[in-house]
């Protein structure tokens, strides 16, 4: 199946995700530097999605990867998934630092 991204649920999630975290609509407008809270409003009731340089954005506000953002009808990627793969960088970036100060320091 062809995976598609479902308005509706997207922007009910986009709403769970404003409010939890205490953003209203006229903060999402002035941070992504949005002429109206119009475009805001068509993606809460379905109508429209953001752009990905929106997505990407709203990303960053939100602390959350852009997968997380929106609703298709493929399986979510578990939040496990997100904190094995930083454990793997946490882990070469402690290796990769500790290789420098034996370069540098010894």
């Amino acid at each position: 199946m062809f995976p598609v991204i479902n308005k509706r649920k997207t922007g009910i999630h986009l709403r769970k995700i404003m409010d939890k975290h205490g953003i209203t609509v006229k903060d999402v407008q002035e941070y992504l530097g949005l002429a109206s809270v119009q475009s805001v409003y068509h993606w809460l009731n379905g109508i429209s999605l953001p752009s990905v340089d929106n997505l990407y954005a709203l990303s960053v506000l939100f602390q959350l990867p852009m997968d997380s953002l929106v609703c298709g009808n493929r399986p979510a990627v578990p939040e496990r998934f997100f904190s094995e793969i930083n454990e793997v960088y946490y882990q070469r970036m402690q290796r990769y630092y500790a290789g420098i100060c034996e370069r540098y320091i010894a």
